[in-house]
């Protein structure tokens, strides 16, 4: 009877006896890998940035080709448009493009669509994931702002 109950004990023991030199020989394991123990505890205890690949929230095609066409530039350019050609052309937008790590913004074309062909009237970008939206300035071939570019529109 002894002999059952002192059994599961002295395993037990074996056990916490095996963990311990285990946890023992760890800085061995370092020293042999030529980390000192110095070393090892000042990269612990520093704190570490610890990059995490986030995905920002997407606005989605959907809203940032809203967000251009509601623009009442593009609004009014559209009406223009449809005025003087007497409602044989249209004004339309398509997100051309979607964000890429290197490129993080919808790209949005504003376009006569006529039977034959399109031309683009204005290129948009809007910024993902925080909706700005930039406008092409084709002379200086750049981006600027709504607000740059509503001055230039008043300034012609």
């Amino acid at each position: 009877m002894k002999r059952l109950i002192l059994a599961p004990i002295m395993v037990s023991l074996l056990i916490s006896i095996a963990g311990l030199i285990a946890i023992a020989q760890s800085p061995r394991n370092y020293l042999q890998m030529g980390i000192k123990s110095s070393q090892l505890s000042a990269r612990l205890d520093k704190p570490h940035a610890v990059k995490v690949a986030q995905t920002p929230r997407e606005i989605g095609d959907k809203k940032a080709l809203n967000l251009v066409w509601k623009l009442p530039q593009v609004q009014r350019k559209a009406r223009e448009i449809q005025r003087l050609s007497r409602g044989t052309i249209k004004v339309a937008a398509i997100v051309d493009s979607s964000p890429t790590p290197s490129e993080p913004y919808y790209k949005v074309r504003v376009y006569e669509d006529e039977p034959d062909h399109n031309t683009t009237i204005y290129w948009f970008r809007v910024l993902n994931p925080s909706g700005v939206i930039e406008v092409l300035d084709i002379l200086e071939n750049k981006y600027i702002s709504l607000e740059e570019w509503k001055e230039q529109l008043n300034n012609s």
